[in-house]
């Protein structure tokens, strides 16, 4: 007979499952998103992928050799249930110039997932780029999710360091995962959970914020430093 008392999670109060992000837009000082029209959007999207095949080595689909090709790839990412797959584009202007997911959407417990990144050489490295990962974990958080996913093939050293730059946490590497065109993928898992996001938003804040951009636009800060101290985990490869 088992008498001592055996340790159990806390108990979560009055927990709302939160909307799905089907439909949504946002907007901030540098980007915007919204929901992805493949007919639309794959035509101004394709010319600004094509001449970097690399930008799919880690997705799961080879590059599309066509307009057409990348609006069927896109088409399948918006018939997904689980999943709204934005376009993302910067201020003043009305093409995107990339395209993301929120993915993986559990309402019943709150556990969603920012994948399927694909975003142009353009903006790779800008306060656009980081500005639309900050709306879409700003959105996530402020209508009830309790953790946001970043997950990414172990080998994308580019991916593990965004993720903690932007402030998830390292959670581990599932080995053996995956098969990805053929060849194995062992998965580097981060989040973000609710309880760090107050501190995460305020150093978004503080990097995004005009103040931190000379007149040239380049930043006066980096946002790891700032983010580094809030990690539950940081990840012991980078």
């Amino acid at each position: 007979m088992i008498t001592d008392k055996r340790p159990l999670g806390a108990p979560v109060m009055d927990f709302l499952p939160p909307p799905h992000p089907r439909g949504v837009t946002l907007t901030g000082r540098f980007a915007w998103l919204r929901p992805l029209r493949p007919a639309d959007d794959a035509p101004h999207l394709y010319p600004q992928l094509a001449d970097s095949p690399w930008l799919f080595d880690y997705l799961g689909e080879p590059p599309p050799a066509s307009v057409a090709a990348l609006e069927s790839l896109l088409a399948v990412w918006a018939a997904r249930a689980d999943c709204e797959i934005f376009a993302i584009g910067g201020t003043g202007q009305t093409a995107p110039s990339g395209y993301a997911c929120l993915m993986s959407v559990s309402t019943t417990v709150g556990d969603i997932e920012i994948g399927n990144v694909n975003l142009s050489p353009t903006i790779q490295r800008t306060p656009l780029a980081t500005e639309a990962f900050s709306l879409m974990l700003g959105w996530c958080f402020a209508v009830g999710y309790r953790r946001v996913v970043w997950k990414c093939n172990a080998l994308n050293a580019p991916s593990r360091r965004a993720a903690q730059r932007l402030g998830f946490s390292f959670e581990g590497v599932f080995r053996k995962h995956l098969i990805v065109k053929g060849l194995n993928r062992d998965t580097a898992w981060f989040a973000i959970i609710d309880d760090d996001w107050p501190g995460i938003a305020a150093a978004h804040a503080t990097w995004l914020a005009p103040a931190n951009f000379n007149t040239s636009g380049r930043q006066v800060q980096s946002l790891t430093p700032l983010t580094h101290p809030l990690l539950f985990q940081s990840d012991p490869t980078i």
